[in-house]
This record gives structure tokens, sequence and C-alpha cells, in this order.
């Protein structure tokens, strides 16, 4: 009498496999979710607070022999140089935010939505707090703080 061994998976073997992986996929996906949002939300405030910092360093430098100064809207942020805004200004420098992330609030003195920096001191003309969030979750959000002496943190 000959015995043969069978070798492969039963259909149980293979549908139990299946039902483990997607309860693994279903406990990992909205972790994921999160850490890919919460890095979205790291870059763009890091970002930000790299473009405050560089116009306030180019200013300080005494560039071109100007001041400079960022622009905030929902969606990119603007280094212009001289101590107003002006939308098409060839020198502008457009940084734009990830789609799924978005400025929810620009709380800065007297409701401006711009700053420039003094020449000679490196302080903002305007202070106050520039709030990053993800558009499907404003619970997860970074606050950009700028002081008088135009010096920046994130929170």
């Amino acid at each position: 009498m000959k015995f043969f061994l069978k070798k492969g998976f039963t259909l149980i073997e293979a549908i139990i496999v299946i039902a483990i992986i997607g309860i693994m996929a279903t406990v990992a996906f909205p972790q994921l979710t999160k850490i890919k949002n919460l890095q979205i939300i790291k870059s763009s405030s890091e970002d930000i607070a790299s473009a405050l910092n560089k116009a306030r360093s180019e200013t300080l430098a005494s560039l071109n022999s100007l001041q400079y100064g960022v622009h905030f809207e929902a969606s990119r942020i603007i280094i212009f140089s001289g101590n107003t805004y002006i939308a098409n200004a060839a020198s502008n420098e457009i940084i734009s935010i990830p789609s799924s992330a978005n400025i929810s609030t620009i709380s800065l003195t007297d409701g401006a939505t711009e700053l420039y920096f003094n020449r000679l001191s490196g302080n903002a003309s305007k202070i106050g707090n520039i709030v990053v969030s993800i558009k499907s979750n404003a619970s997860l959000a970074k606050t950009i703080t700028i002081s008088a002496t135009g010096i920046v943190s994130i929170n």
C-alpha cells in the first residue's frame, strides 16, 4: 500500500489566512492614515517656519537692500520683497501647502494676512499665530507663533 503526501493548502486554510490579513489591514489602515497626516502637518508647519526664517534672514542680510515678508493664504505662502505684498510681483517666491492640509487660522495683529521684517532689528511688523491643519480632521493641527522680535516657534 502506498501513501501519497498531499502538498498545498486547503480552501479553509486559504480563507483563514485571507481573513487574518483583512483584520490586520483594518486595524493598521487608520493608524497609517493618522501617521501620514501627522507627517503632512509637521512638514507644512516646518515649511512655513522656514519661509518666515528665510524672509527674516534675507532682511537682516539686507539682500538687495530690501525688507522681506511673508503673505499667508489657505493653500500657500508667499515670500515677497518690500514692506507691502504685491500679488503678481516677479520676485515673489510661492510655497504651496499639500492639498490635504491648509492654513486654517491666520491670527496676526490687526487681522493682517502678511508681515514683513525690519531691516535693522529683524523685528516682525505683525505678531500672532498661524494654524496649519488637515482639511478632513481639524484636530490634527500645529501652531506657528511669530513673536515681536521675529522669532518663529512651532507648537
